[in-house]
């Protein structure tokens, strides 16, 4: 008798019934004014999301699992079925009683000074990947680098990193780093590939490529903006004995025309220094300066100078305005978003001169041209700008010249230069032109170019438009040599690869900005037989520059070229060795240019009038955009970062096309209408995308903020080579995008494209990896006469307040209000506050009493966040997963509500659903003084400790989960698999993408694991622990200093890694400390504070400055 997976459940059915496109929104809604929303689900009544609203767990994981005949098979009969289990029941007690193996801790002979085992040591370098910068701190343990902290020193980025800097020390124990030189044949590296096994040497490689060398004329180096002099200096000496060297420097997402407009208006070919803390008024036309282009870390900080509510007496908060189609992290934060399709960005920015050319007197200019109604949008925008004279800023994600021609006749037109803008700190992140790479192309056509070197970071055979033409053209040339640490899609169709180190093994600098230098030092011995970059080409030149008898030959480099340019543009040291000394100590050296005059503008406003986009009617038009995570696909191989979820869709593992939601009216193009809203049990529709003649198959979501008859669709993702042999969990995950982009007239990359084709969908994705439904903390219920969703506790609630039970409207999860309401939202967050203090009252157990008085000496830990500073750019979650060993569990357990983050950002929309604003906030375990898993737990598994942090005993928990089914806030997470490979039994251990073992599994891997902190195993709870390691590491550094623990002595993982210092962890008995002044704003709040439970994590309500004459 066949088991049938339809008897495995009998009280909850999955609907599996779609729900009609025409029924989805049943007319154009307005929202109310006190809504808030998470997804398109919620306001469709979707009955999957009111079923999984209602539950505790994602309960039919395993009935779906059932379900599906291609994960397991259940064609047994019952004597069968029974002898397995016995099996199982049987294998479980002999694992159990399995004999540990002994591992011998054998001590250091002669210990090195720098080591002390179980004390951290810190060194100063800085995280440069092509234009990604930020000054660090890296944390080792007993000689490895385990974790990334911001360098608060740094004038640049002041303390803050990104995602992409807290998941770069993972980097350093990828297991397909290419461990030494290399031949590559026929696409693969010679000798395949284990890391144990060495190649030909460096010596015959370097004989070869020498031999080479001197049968050529001419060579090229490709490379994405290289931030390093000593680099640069390198490929200068390089060139002494190579003398047709030319360097080609490009970056897959590009601000090529935005250098270029500044060379023709100033005769500055960089990109400037914004400094949006002096803006009173910011206009972005695409620029995502928040989440990815060009400084976001260092933008982010000076963002929020103007976005806190400091006074409330005399508020002050500066106004934000983005243009564009599909809506980016930086748009998810403005108070303004006009929606303008790809092809009417320049006629916007057009408008947007003429308008205020009208109000400064001067001539407008002919061009193309908006709808009357979205014209008279940036009429009124002008007039707010011109009102902030000197005290605005306009910035563009364009890469049409003409586009970024007219910004800058804007800001001219304002007098923002010298006061927002300037370039005599200009920034250096971003250097590639594009049509370099274009020319590039044309010389190999025309046999021209006798060697190639790859630069680590570079890929034109995959990130640029033409690729498959570059790859093509490339075997016209005779010598490919590539640096990458990795394999990649253009070490594929090199003849060697020459590895260079990882920056946290290197030395090396960079310079973020004129006047603005840091360094890199290595931090751990190099793990495999890698060769610093400099060294391979000073090599191959044979430079006299080059120390070949040194033990350091890349240091020895570094200082001389330190020693001779940089040093002498100070006056403080007067000996070299003093000053190395203090910047290596620092990581920085900053000597910041003074503004000396305003520049002139000299560039042709009528020409950039005639060369910007001309709209395009009644077609329908693809964005193509970064996310914070991915790049350009140059982190397409970090685990971390690939489990990371966008912000502002919730997906993870892949790209997705975003469609606008559905409106009466709306979106002419028919396919749209028949995407159906996206399935909470981890389900998508997929459709065949078409973009200038060449079609791919991609996973569709309906995305709040996206413009109707327009599309969006992430790069980075689609990659073919991230590994040895293919084998990568980077390979094809999600789709490449780059045979989409165009070239314009004047070579620069387009990142849209007009007459895009959708499907109707074609397929499901049965794993869609979207978190946005996971873990919500609204309980609804649905009215089964009328179909509306109801509060369940609707009839208690009217007795006991205003509504506290039901979903997340009444909960008190988000409180949010506009400037100029500033005092009702005062008083409406205030009169919430006192009500649920007037029911948590009424209680015969004095839960009050008890924690004011059991707390109220010594120390007593408590956070506070404050979402008006929160920008939701994930560096915290990343931040987290690596101090704590969060594993990794890939898109698989995601799409089965099993990611096992300790923080999550959940993300709601409030405002017009056509065009809603976003809040974003970060949830982690509340350590509840009175909190409801402590005393649900049969073993006491999950304890208070005195100083009021919710604590967890991991090898006392059985794994019942009784303490996340009873924790309102749903931050615990479950251990359902092996992860490290801990236990005998395959079957308990995911694999990741095209990976065999767990991640966890690899020893090189497991070196990136924090030994203060357990590594978890299959079975238990786990959970955000308020970085107890760190707090008894600040104790004990206190305890030895003979002083008392201070507020500044303790920050959690995530409060050092934010950009925007939006997240304050202290002590509350402090009543001096910042904490303590942030819990007495009265814009504070707790979330969920009605039920009584005592929370220790404090919110800011959410203020925005939004004007109604300016929405879309």
């Amino acid at each position: 008798m066949a088991w049938s997976a339809r008897n495995a459940t009998t009280k909850i059915k999955l609907s599996k019934k779609i729900i009609s496109p025409n029924a989805y929104f049943p007319h154009k809604m307005k929202n109310k004014s006190n809504e808030v929303w998470i997804g398109d689900a919620q306001i469709a009544n979707d009955p999957a999301y009111l079923s999984e609203s209602n539950q505790e767990f994602h309960s039919l994981t395993v009935v779906q699992q059932l379900e599906d005949p291609s994960q397991v098979d259940l064609n047994s009969n019952r004597r069968d079925f029974l002898k397995y289990l016995g099996f199982g029941l049987g294998a479980a007690t002999v694992a159990a009683s399995c004999e540990i193996p002994v591992r011998k801790a054998i001590p250091y002979v002669i210990k090195p000074d720098a080591i002390v085992p179980g004390i951290a040591t810190y060194y100063a370098s800085s995280f440069a990947q092509g234009g990604d910068y930020c000054s660090i701190l890296v944390k080792t343990r007993e000689g490895r680098p385990i974790k990334i902290e911001g360098n608060s020193l740094s004038s640049v980025s002041k303390g803050g990193t990104s995602a992409r800097a807290q998941a770069s020390v993972l980097s350093l124990y990828d297991t397909s780093r290419i461990a030494s030189a290399f031949r590559v044949k026929n696409g693969q590296i010679e000798k395949p590939a284990s890391r144990n096994k060495k190649g030909p040497g460096w010596e015959v490689i370097d004989a070869e490529i020498m031999a080479a060398l001197k049968a050529t004329s001419q060579v090229r180096i490709v490379s994405p903006t290289i931030q390093s002099p000593t680099l640069k200096k390198a490929i200068a000496d390089f060139t002494i004995a190579f003398p047709n060297t030319r360097l080609v420097t490009y970056d897959a997402i590009s601000a090529s025309a935005l250098i270029q407009a500044n060379e023709a208006c100033f005769g500055e070919a960089v990109v400037p220094n914004y400094q949006f803390q002096n803006a009173e008024v910011i206009v972005s036309f695409e620029a995502d300066f928040l989440g990815t282009w060009v400084s976001p870390i260092e933008y982010a900080s000076q963002y929020v100078k103007n976005r806190r509510i400091e006074d409330l007496k005399n508020p002050k908060m500066s106004k934000h305005i983005q243009v564009e189609s599909h809506m980016s992290l930086t748009g998810s934060n403005a108070d303004n978003r006009i929606m303008v399709k790809p092809s009417e960005q320049g006629a916007a920015i057009l408008s947007l001169y003429n308008a205020l050319a009208a109000l400064a007197g001067l001539p407008s200019q002919s061009g193309p041209s908006l709808a009357a109604e979205k014209s008279k949008k940036f009429k009124t925008l002008a007039s707010t700008l011109f009102n902030a004279k000197g005290k605005s800023l306009v910035v563009s994600g364009s890469n049409n010249v003409g586009e970024q021609t007219l910004v800058n006749a804007i800001n001219y037109l304002l007098g923002n230069y010298g006061s927002t803008i300037d370039f005599a700190n200009a920034s250096l992140q971003r250097q590639g032109i594009d049509k370099s790479v274009n020319d590039l192309i044309s010389e190999m056509k025309s046999g021209k170019v006798d060697a190639l070197f790859f630069m680590d970071g570079a890929n034109p055979a995959w990130d640029i438009p033409r690729a498959d033409e570059f790859a093509t053209l490339s075997k016209k040339v005779k010598l490919k040599v590539s640096f990458s640490t990795v394999p990649n899609e253009t070490s594929a169709i090199c003849d060697y690869v020459t590895p260079t180190h990882h920056f946290l093994e290197s030395w090396g600098d960079a310079q973020p900005k004129k006047g603005h230098y840091s360094l890199v030092q290595p931090t751990i011995s190099p793990l495999f037989d890698t060769r610093q970059t400099e060294v391979s080409l000073l090599t191959w030149a044979k430079s006299a520059a080059l120390d070949a008898t040194s033990e350091q030959p890349a240091l020895d480099y570094l200082m001389k070229h330190w020693e001779t340019t940089i040093f002498p543009t100070q006056s403080r040291f007067a000996i070299f060795r003093a000053f190395w000394d203090s910047c290596l100590h620092d990581g920085i050296y900053e000597a910041p240019m003074a503004l000396t005059s305003v520049p002139s503008f000299n560039g042709d406003v009528q020409k950039a009038a005639s060369q910007v986009r001309k709209p395009v009617q009644n077609a329908l038009e693809i964005s193509f955009f970064e996310t914070v995570n991915m790049g350009g696909g140059q982190y397409a191989n970090n685990p971390w970062l690939s489990e990371l979820a966008d912000p502002v869709s919730r997906t993870s593992w892949g790209n997705y096309l975003a469609v606008p939601v559905k409106w009466e009216g709306g979106n002419k193009i028919s396919s749209l209408n028949n995407i159906n809203p996206r399935e909470i049990y981890g389900e998508a529709d997929i459709v065949d995308l078409e973009v200038n003649g060449t079609k791919q198959a991609v996973t569709a979501v309906r995305q709040f903020g996206q413009l109707e008859n327009t599309v969006g669709l992430a790069i980075g993702y689609g990659r073919t080579v991230t590994g040895y042999m293919g084998k990568a969990l980077g390979n094809n995950v999600g789709v490449n995008v780059y045979p989409w982009l165009s070239v314009d007239n004047q070579g620069n990359t387009q990142y849209y494209a007009i007459n895009a084709k959708v499907s109707d969908p074609v397929d499901k994705e049965d794993l869609f990896a979207c978190v946005q439904y996971h873990h919500a903390m609204g309980v609804t219920g649905k009215d089964p006469k009328t179909g509306e969703t109801l509060n369940v506790d609707e009839k208690t609630s009217m007795t006991i307040g205003s509504g506290y039970q039901g979903g997340i409207v009444d909960r008190s999860i988000i409180y949010k209000g506009n400037l100029d309401e500033l005092s009702e939202l005062v008083h409406h967050v205030e009169e919430k506050r006192a009500e649920a203090a007037e029911l948590n009252s009424k209680t015969l157990y004095p839960i009050n009493e008890f924690v004011d008085n059991q707390y109220s000496q010594g120390h007593w830990w408590a956070m506070h966040i404050d979402l008006n500073a929160c920008i939701g750019c994930g560096a915290c979650s990343i931040a987290c997963m690596a101090e704590n060993n969060v594993p990794v569990v890939g898109k698989k357990e995601v799409g089965r509500h099993h990611e096992m983050s300790w923080l999550r950002i959940d993300r709601y929309f409030f405002g017009e659903y056509e065009n809603p604003n976003t809040v974003y906030q970060p949830m982690m375990c509340q350590h509840c003084d009175n909190a409801p898993c402590e005393n649900v737990c049969p073993v006491a598994a999950t304890p208070h400790s005195s100083e009021g942090l919710n604590q967890m005993t991991y090898n006392r928990c059985i794994g019942t989960r009784y303490c996340a089914n009873n924790c309102p806030y749903k931050v615990r997470r479950f251990n359902w698999l092996d992860y490290t490979k801990a236990d005998m039994f395959a079957i308990n251990e995911p694999t990741i993408a095209n990976e065999s073992l767990p991640f966890g599994a690899d020893n090189l891997t497991r070196m990136v694991l924090n030994p203060d902190v357990t590594v978890r195993s299959r079975g238990v709870i786990e959970k955000c622990s308020f970085c107890v390691q760190r707090l008894q590491e600040g104790k004990l550094t206190a305890k030895k200093e003979g002083r008392a623990l201070q507020d500044n002595d303790v920050r959690t993982a995530c409060q050092t890694a934010c950009p925007t210092g939006a997240i304050v962890f202290g002590d509350r008995n402090n009543k001096s400390g910042d904490l303590s002044k942030k819990l007495d704003n009265p814009l504070n709040y707790i979330v969920l504070e009605e039920i009584g439970v005592r929370s220790s994590v404090n919110y800011t309500a959410k203020v925005v400055n939004r004007s109604e004459n300016l929405d879309a």
